[in-house]
């Protein structure tokens, strides 16, 4: 089954510039840990990711993926599972929130494998994830702003 693992970092940027990073995943390879490529496939008339392909390669888990997003302006994108070889389902979502000239973001993560993991390791997985990912960002966001 399943749990929900959040994690939240603060950045010193406005909602739009962390959102515009989280949109470009052509350069997620440069920032994102483990993400080896990231190919929008199809988009919203408004040129933001519908379906995006990915090939990750973050020990233990080597997958190739494509999820669909759905985004709310820059206040959050959210995105499911459509097809994988390891991953059974992944639901996910950045949230930012405006704070004085920061921006709070969260993540959140569900992720279910098709192979057993005892879920101790998984969560401690995810948590690893969520973190590395939320500091790639906090770092190309302020690096580029």
């Amino acid at each position: 089954m399943a749990e929900l693992t959040i994690s939240s970092i603060e950045i010193a940027a406005e909602p739009a510039a962390v959102m515009a990073i989280i949109a470009d995943f052509a350069a997620y390879p440069r920032w994102a840990k483990g993400v080896k490529s990231a190919e929008v496939l199809t988009e919203y008339d408004d040129g933001r990711a519908f379906e995006v392909a990915f090939v990750l390669d973050a020990a233990p888990i080597k997958d190739e993926y494509t999820l669909t997003y759905d985004w709310d302006g820059d206040r959050q994108v959210t995105w499911s599972l459509v097809k994988a070889k390891m991953l059974k389902s992944m639901e996910g979502a950045y949230v930012l929130e405006a704070n004085g000239d920061q921006t709070d973001v969260t993540y959140r993560l569900t992720v279910d494998l098709t192979i057993p993991m005892i879920g101790m390791f998984k969560r401690k997985g995810e948590k690893v994830i969520i973190d590395t990912a939320l500091k790639g960002l906090k770092k190309r966001v302020e690096t580029l702003g």
